[in-house]
């Protein structure tokens, strides 16, 4: 009895067994979730400290070293870069993929607790940390203004109301504030009044500190009555300070406002953030590693009227930037793209058929397959996204084959003569080993997927598993139900009505059969040529993967571009805020550009940052790349300013924020060195024909005012280098000096010299030091400054000064080839041994993966080989099954090559799959062989001739339709189809050449090799 027998016998059994399965996937699609990509994401952990006024050397050597000292003994931390610029460094910590994100950032936590020692007292608040990936690009931004408010109390309600409650959504890991600043009081300071009055900036900071206060007081405990003691102790706005009395002279008392002007600001004013070019506070709301975007999206929005509404309605909330827009338009392409592979793989199976109830059967496989693998997605906690969509729209041609196999060997059987139920019995029995074949060397080919490391294997992993459900399914299907219709579905031939349509596609198909005869009787007399065009396929494959031009994933549109604009080093706040208002205009007068987000300071001044959300396809018809093409030759008419644009892609590796997409970092214990050569580099960089836009990180050309004190006139007045230091931190560093509280928020007391005392180096002369004695004496009495250059940033990595470049690629021209051209350059400019050069991001997962491609490829073929050699008990049957494959990679290789597209980590999927689709010609082609050698005594030649003319329609069949299933992916449109279209060509192109090789060379391969073992005795069947 065969495994299809029961099945076909119960019918009502099997009906309801399938109609279960339909149920529990059709339930299971409803709750799976919506993503473009599988979670992928590395562990990343974003630590942050400040120290306002710290030029970027005292927070690399102070703050940021030993906190990377702490950072570098945890385990399985696998990069730590980090920025240091004035006042504030940022360390990026990125964990292996294995950490969990909580439990790596308890541990960041702990060393954050043991640095503290080490980090300098004047720290306002301890270093903290966010789950986050700041190189991730946002997942949505808000637009916070109003018409009548300041941008202050604008800002003020964002940061302590809005970001906030949105902080505490499950997924949100930060929720940035920008465009505006903190409510503080600013005490400008006028020095030359202060020293009239015998004050210095260190007792008026002292003075100032004590003035305001927020301390327990205590109660009193009465017999009857208790009374809790308050004290107005605190100074809460500018004219609460200006009546301070800061010292005594000449026996009266000196205010306040006597020697500063007090004003009501914020704490810092070289801040600037635009939407859509007006003035506005931005949120910017990045999601935790592995959060689903779309979930977190959702939960922020659901939350948004309710904080709405507990705001000023003068404070107006809009949506700036949305990235579920274009994640679901994407998904919404694929599946319309799944549903017309469907009707084409149906297509095809009614043009061989021509059989409207013949047709139903192996159609029925496909949505049922399609359909039950939602259930298998959902228990092991998928999504729905790009790949496990693709790998549905890609199954559909791989799920009919097993129906269409059964059905047309039932429909062989009903055409001889059987009944059906007859017919079914026996073609299910006589099929069934093939099915199982079929299915097992297929799932063969995902190992090497399943057991890939790094974010590539993460990231296919889900595609490689969903199809593999989807063919398990489909097999189960295949020997169950499907046999089981064909019993009551297909037509006795006596009954049988032929029309005249069916007479002339059936005069088709015997020309077809007829052509492909006398080819193979050719072929098979013609032995030795075909087995060298055998050969030839497999060298021509090795050739063409060697010139192909590769990359790791294809460029997606995702509607969305990042910017990052550069300004002279030397550039004041006022001139970079004009010049940054100039590049908002040429971006948002470009048609394609629906909204743009800017911002500037918060880092170093001649930096600032741009978020632009492109409109959609259609009625935009450009890509992102194409718009960023446009308007660089605009950006680059606007005088003093560079914006560096790059398109957004779902998949991003690496820590680091980069000006453009691709990172190439040089890395030296020697600073001097790595100072001189880094911009050498750049300078060849610029040159490539295959780079744009190309960018370094290193800004070592802004200047300074050098103060070199006397130490010996210095000391003879008792006056310390801490005592400078102080006077000048007072006076140019927006030193905090006091904190008020309220109910809702802390805001700071800013003690500052006058600005418009602060704009010239002669500021320094008006700058008074106290001595032990109390008297004060100017500073340029004890020391003289001079101007030269420093550096803005100061970056590390991995604990070692580092410079990154990064670049985008011209147009037509792959990853591949412009790490080529980089590493040559490299050798030209005679870059020095002792300076580390290498890929970072995406660029270095592209350079680790280009190294396991061959041996991933490898992989699947040992695997398919043990496969069948252990079900069909020979060494050499498998050899002819994987002779197959070296025209499939010719054709996959010449496609891709022919459609301009460059052999992507998507590509290489499309290969492994050829392995598995291609081969299974040869498996229906040498199991009945096998088969008619032994039952029927045929010779080699006889046996697999017979076999070739019996699988020829069936053979067709499946080719067509996994084919036809596969050509909406490679000539699709829409969002998100650049990232699906490697997969679909090189299925069509490689199933295309290898079916006009695979029916000639299979069968010659087969009797060449039954030559060379001279194998006489029949194959024994592994079914016996």
């Amino acid at each position: 009895m065969s495994i299809s027998e029961p099945f076909i016998r119960r019918p009502v059994a099997t009906t309801l067994l399938a109609a279960a399965l339909l149920l529990a996937g059709a339930a299971a699609y409803t709750q799976l979730p919506v993503s473009p990509l599988p979670r992928v994401d590395f562990p990343t952990v974003n630590v942050s400290a400040g120290l306002p006024g710290a030029s970027p050397e005292t927070m690399a050597s102070s703050v940021a070293t030993p906190l990377e000292r702490r950072f570098g003994r945890i385990a399985g931390l696998s990069e730590i870069t980090s920025v240091s610029s004035l006042g504030s460094t940022s360390l990026t910590l990125q964990f292996d993929l294995d950490r969990d994100v909580d439990a790596a950032a308890r541990d960041v936590q702990a060393a954050i607790n043991a640095s503290l020692g080490d980090l300098p007292a004047g720290l306002p608040v301890r270093p903290n940390f966010r789950k986050v990936n700041p190189a991730d690009a946002p997942i949505m931004i808000l637009a916070v203004s109003s018409e009548t408010l300041p941008l202050s109390r604008v800002f003020d309600t964002a940061n302590t109301v809005l970001a906030q409650k949105i902080s505490q959504v499950e997924g949100v890991g930060q929720v940035f504030v920008g465009g505006g600043q903190q409510p503080a009081v600013r005490i400008q300071v006028d020095p030359a009044a202060l020293a009239g009055a015998g004050l210095s900036t260190g007792s008026l900071r002292t003075t100032i500190g004590a003035a305001t206060a927020n301390a327990p007081k205590g109660s009193l405990d009465g017999p009857e009555q208790a009374h809790a003691v308050a004290a107005d102790d605190q100074l809460l706005n500018a004219a609460a300070w200006q009546p301070l009395i800061v010292g005594y002279a000449n026996g009266s008392p000196v205010r306040l406002r006597d020697v500063a002007r007090v004003v009501d600001s914020v704490e810092n004013t070289r801040v600037a953030g635009w939407v859509d070019g007006r003035r506005a506070v931005v949120m910017i709301v990045r999601r935790q590693p592995g959060a689903n975007i779309i979930e977190v999206i959702e939960r922020v929005k659901a939350l948004l009227p309710q904080l709405t509404s507990a705001i000023s309605p003068a404070i107006k909330v809009e949506l700036a930037l949305d990235r579920s827009t274009t994640i679901r338009a994407s998904v919404r392409d694929v599946q319309l793209t799944l549903f017309l592979s469907v009707g084409l793989v149906v297509l095809v199976v009614f043009l061989f058929l021509r059989s409207a109830r013949a047709t139903v059967i192996p159609s029925v496989a496909v949505p049922l397959a399609i359909v039950a693998t939602f259930g298998g997605m959902y228990l092991l906690g998928y999504s729905l996204d790009n790949l496990s969509l693709m790998a549905l729209t890609i199954s559909t041609g791989f799920v009919v084959d097993d129906a269409i196999v059964v059905t047309e060997n039932v429909t062989r059987f009903v055409e001889a003569g059987e009944p059906p139920m007859q017919a079914a019995l026996k073609g299910a029995k006589q099929i069934g080993f093939t099915i199982v074949s079929i299915t097992a060397s297929l799932l063969a080919v995902f190992i090497p997927i399943l057991l890939m490391g790094g974010v590539v294997g993460r990231l296919f992993r889900e595609f490689a598993v969903t199809l593999s459900i989807a063919i398990a399914v489909s097999a189960v299907i295949s020997l169950t139900l499907t046999p089981m219709m064909a019993s009551r579905l297909l037509a006795p031939r006596s009954t049988q009505r032929r029309g005249a349509l069916y007479r002339a596609s059936e005069r088709f198909f015997d020309g077809m059969l007829h052509g492909y005869e006398r080819g193979l009787r050719w072929v098979l007399d013609h032995h030795g040529l075909m087995l060298a065009v055998t050969v030839a396929a497999a060298a021509v494959s090795v050739w063409l993967y060697v010139v192909v031009p590769k990359g790791l994933f294809p460029q997606q549109d995702t509607g969305q571009v990042a910017g990052i604009s550069d300004a002279p080093q030397d550039i004041s706040f006022p001139a970079m805020r004009a010049r940054q208002e100039l590049v908002n205009q040429v971006v948002m007068a470009h048609p394609a550009v629906d909204h743009m987000v800017s911002f500037i300071g918060g880092g170093t001044i001649n930096n600032g940052n741009a978020f632009i959300q492109l409109k959609p396809k259609p009625p935009r018809r450009q890509t992102a790349d194409q718009v960023i093409g446009e308007l660089r030759p605009k950006l680059a008419q606007v005088p003093g300013i560079q914006l560096f644009l790059q398109s957004v892609q779902d998949v991003r590796v690496g820590g680091r924020v980069a000006r453009t997409q691709y990172q190439y970092t040089l890395q030296d214990a020697n600073l001097a060195e790595l100072n001189a050569w880094a911009p050498r580099m750049v300078e060849k960089l610029k040159t490539l024909p295959e780079l744009r836009d190309v960018a370094s990180d290193q800004q070592t050309s802004a200047l300074e005012l050098r103060v070199d004190v006397d130490r010996d006139t210095a000391a003879r007045l008792g006056i310390t280098p801490q005592a400078v230091d102080d006077a000048l931190y007072d006076a140019f560093g927006q030193r905090q000096v006091a904190t008020t509280f309220t109910q809702l928020n802390q805001y700071r007391v800013v003690l500052e010299m006058k600005p418009e005392l602060a704009q010239h180096p002669d500021a320094l002369s008006s700058i008074y030091v106290p001595t032990p004695g109390g008297g004060q004496v100017p500073l340029s009495s004890i020391a003289r400054w001079t101007p030269g250059p420093t550096s803005l940033s100061v970056n590390h990595q991995g604990q070692f000064p580092a410079v990154t470049l990064s670049f985008n690629l011209a147009p037509g021209v792959a990853l591949g080839q412009a790490l080529t051209a980089v590493h040559r350059a490299e050798q030209q400019i005679g870059l020095p041994a002792s300076i580390r050069a290498a890929p970072q991001g995406t660029a270095q997962a592209f350079v680790e993966s280009l190294r396991s491609e061959p041996w991933l490829v490898l992989a699947a073929l040992i695997a398919v080989y043990i496969v069948l050699g252990v079900l069909y008990e020979s060494y050499v049957h498998p050899v002819t099954i994987l002779s197959t494959l070296p025209s499939a990679g010719v054709g996959a290789l010449v496609a891709l090559i022919v459609m301009r597209t460059e052999f992507s980590i998507i590509a290489l999927i499309g290969v492994i799959l050829l392995i598995g689709i291609v081969k299974k010609n040869a498996i229906m082609m040498i199991d009945f062989a096998i088969e008619a050698e032994r039952d029927e005594g045929l010779s080699t030649r006889d046996a697999i001739y017979r076999a070739c003319m019996l699988r020829f329609r069936p053979i067709m069949m499946t080719t067509l339709a996994a084919l036809l299933g596969a050509l909406p992916l490679a000539f699709g449109g829409g969002a998100g189809a650049e990232l699906r279209r490697p997969l679909g060509i090189t299925i069509v192109g490689g199933l295309v050449f290898s079916q006009a090789l695979t029916l000639f060379t299979t069968p010659v391969v087969y009797l060449a090799l039954d030559r060379f073992t001279r194998r006489r005795q029949r194959p024994v069947s592994p079914r016996r």
